[in-house]
């Protein structure tokens, strides 16, 4: 893929409905929905049953408008802030809050995660769950060293980041940068669940083709280190969809803790 056609989400944007239609719909076909959704919320469920990450606030910065990742952590956290870069994403994820009518269906998540919980009866009560715990969602800016300048937010428990780095960053400094940045809302001690596609150079929505950094395993355990956290659980999960919107090898699922 010749990188002098492909877009850059935080500069360009994408429209936020076709890109939650495209990865992440209960489709017939369902491409995505083992590797994007059903295999990263087993592996955080299983890692939060555990019982070892809790706290008041967990902060999600991530890409689009995906919530489905956060099902997990509902149970273990009192508040929830998104943090997102571009407008139309926040209305998704707003209109989804507040139930009104055209806002995407993510019951089939839901589905998912109560069936984990060994709760299939109570799906609806998971959504309802989660619209609670939501408390704020904001919009960021990646030109700010404080990304949520000038409105100050408090330090959470736990950071949580759903493919979002690889596609603001241009190369390993960019990556480094973005990531600091983030690491600003994480208090010391802390969790960070990173998940993330690797050796992943584009995927597209619709026409259009998005720049994605590509990385490896050992190129974020390496970068972590750097940044004095602790590795706690790292899960590669190998890709099984057959499409060619995006050329991602694997999904991983990373959880580290700031040491104090």
């Amino acid at each position: 893929m010749d990188s002098q056609f492909l877009k850059f989400y935080h500069i360009h944007g994408f429209h936020s409905r076709d890109h939650l239609d495209t990865y992440f719909a209960n489709k017939p076909d369902k491409t995505f929905l083992h590797d994007f959704i059903n295999l990263p919320l087993e592996t955080l469920q299983k890692l939060m049953e555990k019982g070892h990450i809790q706290g008041r606030l967990l902060i999600d910065i991530s890409i689009g408008s995906i919530i489905h990742h956060l099902h997990p952590f509902c149970d273990f956290f009192k508040d929830i802030i998104l943090l997102r870069l571009h407008e139309r994403c926040i209305m998704e994820i707003n209109k989804w809050l507040d139930t009104r009518t055209g806002a995407f269906d993510w019951l089939h998540t839901s589905t998912i995660i109560t069936e984990l919980q060994g709760r299939s009866e109570e799906c609806e009560e998971k959504e309802t769950k989660m619209k609670e715990k939501i408390t704020n969602v904001m919009r960021c800016d990646l030109n700010e060293e404080i990304l949520t300048h000038p409105v100050v937010v408090p330090q959470a428990d736990c950071l949580v980041t759903y493919s979002l780095l690889e596609v603001i960053s241009k190369d390993e400094d960019d990556y480094i940068i973005n990531l600091r940045k983030m690491l600003r809302f994480l208090k010391p001690g802390g969790h960070l669940i990173l998940i993330g596609a690797l050796n992943t150079t584009y995927f597209a929505i619709g026409d259009d083709r998005y720049h994605v950094f590509s990385y490896d395993e050992g190129f974020i355990r390496k970068v972590l280190h750097e940044e004095g956290f602790i590795i706690d659980h790292c899960e590669v999960l190998r890709r099984t969809a057959d499409s060619d919107l995006v050329d991602y090898q694997a999904v991983i699922v990373l959880i580290a803790h700031r040491q104090i």
